[in-house]
This record gives C-alpha cells, sequence and structure tokens, in this order.
C-alpha cells in the first residue's frame, strides 16, 4: 500500500503541532493488516500511531512551501477586521479552525486572537489556544524557510507588532467579556495538544501495547 508521508518526512498534525514520521508499519488486526505511521511529536515529547487510512480524516499533512510561509507572515501582519465579543464564540471558531489546520486558517487564528489580546486579556482557554496556534506556526514556517526558531518568533513580532501600534493610536471600548470558563479544558495539559475530535492512539515509544489495534488514535 501507498502512503502520502515518507520515512522521516516533517509533517503537520492539526492541533497536536509539527511532526516527523518515524516509522511506517503494519499491524494484524483480525484478519486484516492495518498500516500505521508512528509520529514523534517533538512539542509535547509524545510518539502517536495513526492508521495510514485514517491520516486524511484526521488532517495529517505535508508542510508548506517557502512561498506559502512567506505568504503566510505577509497575512499575519494585514489589519483585523473587528470579532465578536462574545469570547466563548470566538473561542469555538477558532478551534474549529485550528483543527482544520491550514496555514492561513493558523495564521487568522494567531492574527485575530492577538489583535484581540491588545483590547481585553484573553480567557485562559483562549491564552491556550493563541498559544498552540503560534507554536504551530512558528514551527511549520521554520521548517518551510529552513531557519531557526528564535529568528522566526522575531518575524512573528516585527510582523504582530504594528497591530498594537495601531491600537494605541485608537481610543478603544473595552467591552465586557463574560470570561466564566465554561469549556473543558480541550486544549490538553500540553499548550500544544489537543483531544477533541481525534482518532489516534498515543502511545510511548516503551509502550508498544496492542490496545491501539483498534486503528484508533487518542491524543493528549
Amino acid at each position: 500500500m501507498s502512503t502520502q508521508f515518507s520515512l522521516n518526512e516533517k509533517i503537520v498534525y492539526p492541533s497536536q503541532g509539527v511532526g516527523e514520521i518515524k516509522e511506517i508499519f503494519e499491524r494484524k488486526n483480525g484478519d486484516s493488516t492495518v498500516q500505521y505511521y508512528r509520529i514523534y511529536l517533538e512539542v509535547s515529547d509524545m510518539i502517536v500511531m495513526v492508521p495510514v487510512a485514517n491520516s486524511e480524516k484526521l488532517g495529517l499533512r505535508k508542510i508548506v512551501s517557502a512561498d506559502d510561509a512567506q505568504k503566510s507572515l505577509e497575512l499575519l501582519g494585514q489589519p483585523v477586521e473587528s470579532v465578536t465579543s462574545d469570547w466563548k464564540q470566538r473561542y469555538q471558531d477558532n478551534l474549529n479552525l485550528l483543527k482544520k489546520g491550514s496555514i492561513e486558517d493558523i495564521t487568522n487564528i494567531v492574527r485575530t486572537l492577538y489583535h484581540r489580546s491588545k483590547v481585553k486579556e484573553l480567557p485562559i482557554q483562549e491564552r491556550k489556544l493563541y498559544d498552540t496556534a503560534r507554536k504551530l506556526l512558528a514551527d511549520e514556517i521554520a521548517i518551510a524557510l529552513e531557519i531557526s526558531s528564535k529568528e522566526v518568533e522575531s518575524m512573528l513580532h516585527a510582523k504582530l507588532e504594528p497591530l498594537n501600534a495601531l491600537h494605541e493610536k485608537k481610543a478603544i471600548q473595552i467591552d465586557d467579556d463574560d470570561d466564566d470558563d465554561e469549556f473543558g479544558d480541550e486544549l490538553g495539559g500540553s499548550s500544544s495538544s489537543m483531544n477533541d475530535d481525534d482518532d489516534s492512539d498515543d502511545s510511548d515509544e516503551s509502550d508498544n501495547s496492542d490496545s491501539d489495534d483498534n486503528g484508533d488514535d487518542d491524543e493528549d
């Protein structure tokens, strides 16, 4: 069976982070054989095993080209349209974008939430989502442009900071978000992993039990 990704290839696992294909292997599941990717996620120091047949459904994709990475940086510095003051609606909308996982979606999450944070401090869950999206964006751009994460962080700051300066020139009307946290911790214990909607089975390198033979995969 052919696979979309190759051994040692860097990929994006939406809401989880940038990963590397460490192994492509087969495992018997009853009378059938299931092919898996073993993926290492550096940001959470975690190994996940994803059935090859489910990779498209889970949104796994290749790292973008250098041109697309540059376009995302340019988009990051564009003016932001006003967003709803209902943080719960913003959170859900941006969570859905994060799960879709295109670099444009991730860039828009970072851009709009940075902008919003200059109007009013983000609720905890939104702050976690922002941190997750920003880390994912920085890691992917670093790989695409073949530069260090530190260099990328400087570039992100340079693009976002003019939005802050723009805010300082305007009279800001602060509205009262309802900051009650009615959402569960959908971002998990780490700011870089989500446990919502995915079907993958996490597995430490030292734990190769057959409990994942059902072809599903859970995240932390």
